[in-house]
Formats: structure tokens, sequence, C-alpha cells
């Protein structure tokens, strides 16, 4: 192993910080938070950044391939009270095996100095070290892993259970290349010259994909300007679906992140933005400021709200288990057990129960979740008809979304899918969202 490698100034290797600061926060992510990436705030070298945010998505993507690596070599399992032993070994066997570009010597060499760094992970410097030199023997073994071993084993079952034997290859596909950046235009009729500027494609009416860019959103071509907003092309499905005259008042239940609710704004409905949590609430006042919209907000429990005038439309797009978000939020699969979904599903319902006591006669009710599960998609849409007698099913028409129709089902339900294939000429994949539509009779 060379001891003479470069230093910084602070004493450590060269490269050193930057794998403790993601190893740091993957550490959090396994232990159920979030992957919040870096920011300019928090890493401002911009290389340095990427490198730290590609090793942890590197490592949530292929989290479980490297849960295969652990079973092979790790025979009595992981250490216990072993400080962020696992999280060292995760970011070093991404950057050893499925980062092709990094130095292989150097991620080994790096994962074991971080290992004697700290107190509690020094005792195990020669294990990190055994396996990701057994790693690097046998890493075209390892490379060319099955892919259904990147899903739950219980996960696998429903989504072949609900799609077929054939998906699971497709949606690993769709996993491993990550999601491209959609943006929703605010004018339609956008200049060429700024989907030019933000190397974009028009893919659906007024949304452009971005599939390579070199800068921070909030640094991007229009974001200053209000030009656009960020939203996955599924996600921007279920606002197009209102059928409400303008000026129509509608009802955003469960508003943040706030893109359906820019997408109701652009089609001149009058709309109330509710949200029980205060702070996600401010940001989709300041994001609304920037697009030069405005909406009335309000804090409130969704499941016990009241107004004071019934609404036109309500758009619900409940919490769920966001299992159909896998590629920008992967994550989740191995956050996500059997039980929460079923804890979702009654929070839905309460949910769904408020929002028809909020709608006026004739008004339109959008049911939307972004999760792959079939009981807070069909089975919880197949629910409201048998409960509530007072709507009606109001099926969505393969023309109200053109391109997209196929992913229509026969009851009128919309059904997106994390496919790598998705309409068209369109390269890239998906977000994975369900929607039902219904009319108060």
């Amino acid at each position: 192993m060379n001891n003479n490698r470069k230093k910084t100034p602070s004493g450590q290797q060269a490269g050193q910080q930057v794998r403790e600061q993601a190893i740091t926060r993957l550490a959090k992510v396994l232990n159920g938070a979030p992957f919040i990436p870096f920011n300019e705030a928090i890493i401002s070298d911009s290389r340095d950044r990427a490198l730290a945010n590609k090793l942890i998505t590197t490592a949530l993507r292929r989290h479980g391939h490297i849960n295969y690596i652990f079973e092979q070599q790790l025979k009595k399992g992981m250490p216990a009270r072993s400080a962020n032993f696992e999280s060292i070994l995760r970011i070093a066997l991404a950057e050893l095996l499925f980062m092709p570009k990094q130095a292989e010597h150097s991620s080994i060499f790096l994962a074991v100095e971080i290992a004697k760094k700290n107190n509690k992970t020094r005792h195990l410097a020669k294990l990190v070290n055994g396996v990701l030199r057994t790693a690097q023997r046998e890493a075209e073994k390892y490379k060319g892993l099955p892919n259904h071993l990147l899903f739950p084993k219980w996960l696998i079952e429903k989504w072949q259970k609900s799609y077929g034997a054939e998906v699971i290859e497709d949606f690993a596909q769709a996993l491993l290349e990550g999601a491209p950046l959609d943006l929703i235009l605010r004018n339609e009729g956008e200049s060429e010259k700024l989907i030019s500027e933000l190397n974009g494609q028009k893919i659906f009416h007024d949304v452009v994909r971005i599939y390579q860019r070199d800068k921070a959103v909030d640094k991007m071509a229009g974001y200053d300007e209000g030009s656009w907003w960020v939203q996955d092309v599924a996600a921007s499905l279920p606002a197009r679906l209102m059928a409400l005259k303008k000026n129509a008042s509608i009802l955003d239940m469960c508003v943040a992140p706030g893109g359906k609710l820019a997408q109701l704004l652009k089609q001149d409905y009058q709309v109330t933005g509710l949200d029980i949590d205060k702070e996600r609430l401010k940001r989709v006042k300041e994001n609304l400021e920037r697009l030069k919209y405005s909406a009335k907000l309000e804090v409130s429990d969704a499941r016990t709200y009241s107004p004071k005038t019934l609404f036109d439309g309500i758009l619900l797009d409940a919490p769920c288990s966001a299992t159909g978000t896998f590629r920008r939020h992967p994550e989740l699969i191995w956050q996500r057990k059997q039980h929460d979904i079923k804890q979702r599903v009654k929070l839905q319902r309460e949910l769904i129960a408020n929002a028809i006591k909020c709608l006026k006669p004739n008004g339109v009710l959008i049911f939307i979740t972004c999760s792959l599960e079939i009981e807070e998609g069909e089975q919880q849409a197949n629910w409201i008809s048998k409960t509530y007698k007072e709507l009606e099913e109001f099926p969505i028409k393969k023309e109200e979304i053109l391109d997209f129709g196929h992913f229509i089902s026969k009851d009128g339900y919309l059904r997106t899918l994390p496919i790598a294939k998705i309409a068209g000429n369109i390269s890239g994949s998906m977000d994975g969202f369900f929607v039902a539509r219904f009319r108060r009779v």
C-alpha cells in the first residue's frame, strides 16, 4: 500500500474528507432518514460535491447487490456497536465495483484510513481491507450479480403479481439509470432558445427533459425568472385531468412540494393549497413567488379541514409508500416495510372521507398516489366506488394525455410505471403513479 500519498493542509489524505462526508450521510440514511443531496453550502467545491452525492446514490442504488456481498463475506453478520463501519464498506464497495472511473486502490486505501480514524471502527480496519480486497479479486462476479437482488423479496413478489414477472428487469434498469430532470414550462410557448440553453428536449406539451446537466437547479437558465419548475412527467399528468372551467375553485389537499398547485394555477383555477406542515408550506410559498403565481395557502390537518365554502374540485395527492419514486429515492425500497402500507391505506381513507365533505355536487375529485402498491391504488379506488354512493367514477380518457394513453386501464384509471421506455421517442423512464377520478353526484 502506498503511504506517500498527497495530504491536504489539514493532514488528511487527499479525497478522504469528501468520503467521510458521504459515509456520515449514508449512515443517517441507513438509520431511516431520507437522502438529501449535499448542496453548495455544505460542500463548496463542485467536483467534491458531485463525487459525494454520486458515492451515496450509487451505494443506495446498489444496496441489494452490496447486501449480497455482505452475506458472502461477513459470515458472522454486521459487527455490533461498530459506528459507521457498514456505511464505510457500502461507500467503498460502491466506488470499487460500480464507479469504473474511480481508482480501485484509492478507494480501498481511503476506506481503511477512515476506519482507523474512529475509535469504534479502528479494530475493524483489517476487516474493511479484507472485504474490499476480496471484492477486488472477485469484481467480475459481483459486477454481474442478477438484478432481482436490487429489491427486497417481498416487493418483488408483490410487483410480479401486479405487473408480471418481466417487470423486475425493467424496474431494475430504471433504478440503475436514475431519473432525468423534468421541468414544466410556465409558458408552454417558451422560446426554443431557453430549451436549448437548458440542454433539454420537449417531451410532452410543456414538459422539458434534461438528460445531462452540470449546474445546480437554481443556477440553470430561467430559474430566477420563474420560467419553469421541477416536476417529473408522470407527476405532471394528474393536474391536467380536472376537466373544469376556468376560475373553478380547487382544493389542493396535500399541497407540498407544490408542483401540481403550480399546474392548477397555470390553468387559471382559483386554488387553495393545504398542508399540515408550516415549513413545507413556506417553501411552497417561496416557489410560487419565484413563478409569479399566487394562491391561498392554509396550514391545517386535511383529515379535519372544514372550508366555509365547498370546492368545485379537489386534488388529493395522498401520503403513501412512494415506492413509485425509487429512481430518485432509492433508499425507499429498503426503508419501506409491508406493515407501512396498511397504515398509509388507513390514513388515505381518512383523507378521502373528508375530501368528499369538502366537495360541491358535480365537483371533481382526483385521487393520486406515487405508489406501485395496488392497495394504495386500484384497490383504494375500488373501495371509494363501493363505499361512497354520492360519487360516480369519472373515467380518464386516452385523448386527455395523448402519448401516455396506454397507461390507462379498462376501468379508466391511470397507472404509470418506472420503466425505461415510456412513450414515442422519449428515452428515460418516469415515476410510478396511480390516478383515479370521480364526480360527486
